[in-house]
C-alpha cells in the first residue's frame, strides 16, 4: 500500500515560489489505479515523486507503512517502486535479453526471457537478440519496458502516459497488455493517462487538478462525470 500525506512540491518560478502540488494526500492501496486530469495538473509530478526522481518540499510518503520520503529513486528500486517513462531509454550495445537480465537482478534462461516477451505481445524469436536502439518503434520500446517492470516483479508499477508518441495499432497492442497485467500481475499497477480506454479498466480513478485531488473513487463513481466534462469542453470549442 502507498499513502502520500499532504504532499506539497514547489518550484521557484521568476524568483517566486510556484506551488505544482498542494497538499496533497491519497492512499493507492487498489490492483489497478488510474491518475488523471488535464496537462499541467501535476499528475508526472506526483508520478515521478512516488518514484523518487524528485522529493517533495513537504509531507510523507510511505510504502507498506514505511516512510520512504527521503529515498532516492534506487532505494525505492530496491523497496520495489519500478517506473516507465513517456519516452522509453535507449540502450546503445544493450539487447532486449540483456535488459530483462538486467531488471530481473539473476541469471535467466531464454526459456524464461522468451514467455516475459511473449506476455507483452512480441515474438521471442524476432526480439530476443535485437539492440536497444533507433531501430524499433516507440510501441516496441514501450513493450519491452513493460516486460522488464514484468520480469523485476515489483510491489508497485508506475506509468507515466504510455500512450505517448504511439500510433492507434500499438495503443490497442498496449492495451491488451495492460489487461493482461490487471488479471495476472501481483502488486499495484499506476498509470498516469488521459485515456478513456485505459481509465475504464481502473479499480480506481484519481483526477488531479491544479495540483490537488478533485476526486477519487471506482470507475462507475469517476468515469461518467469525465466524459461528461470532456463532452461539454468539446461542444463549447466546437461553437467558437
Amino acid at each position: 500500500m502507498l499513502e502520500l500525506r499532504n504532499i506539497t512540491y514547489e518550484v521557484d518560478d521568476n524568483n517566486e515560489n510556484k506551488e505544482i502540488l498542494k497538499n496533497v494526500s491519497v492512499t493507492i492501496d487498489d490492483h489497478f489505479v488510474a491518475i488523471t486530469g488535464p496537462n499541467g495538473g501535476g499528475k508526472s509530478t506526483l508520478a515521478k515523486m512516488i518514484a523518487g526522481i524528485i522529493r517533495p518540499t513537504s509531507g510523507q510518503i510511505l510504502l507498506d507503512g514505511e516512510d520512504i520520503t527521503g529515498l532516492n529513486i534506487t532505494e525505492r528500486a530496491r523497496k520495489g517502486i519500478s517506473f516507465a517513462f513517456q519516452q522509453p531509454v535507449h540502450f546503445k550495445g544493450l539487447t532486449v535479453k540483456d535488459l530483462i537480465t538486467i531488471a530481473a537482478g539473476k541469471e535467466m534462461s531464454v526459456n524464461e526471457i522468451c514467455d516475459i516477451l511473449s506476455e507483452v505481445g512480441l515474438c521471442a524469436r524476432e526480439y530476443i537478440d535485437r539492440e536497444i536502439n533507433g531501430s524499433l518503434s516507440g510501441g516496441e520500446l514501450k513493450r519491452i519496458e513493460i516486460a522488464m517492470i514484468t520480469a523485476r516483479g515489483t510491489k508497485l508499477s508506475i506509468f507515466d502516459e504510455p500512450e505517448a508518441g504511439i500510433d492507434l495499432w500499438s495503443f490497442n497492442s498496449l492495451i491488451k497488455v495492460f489487461e493482461k497485467m490487471r488479471d495476472e500481475i501481483n502488486g499495484t499497477i499506476l498509470i498516469i493517462s488521459h485515456q478513456e480506454r485505459i481509465l475504464d479498466i481502473a479499480d480506481k480513478i484519481i483526477v488531479i487538478a491544479d495540483g490537488q485531488v478533485r476526486k477519487t473513487g471506482t470507475k462507475a463513481e469517476v468515469l461518467p462525470e469525465l466524459l461528461n466534462t470532456a463532452q461539454t469542453c468539446q461542444t463549447l470549442i466546437d461553437k467558437a
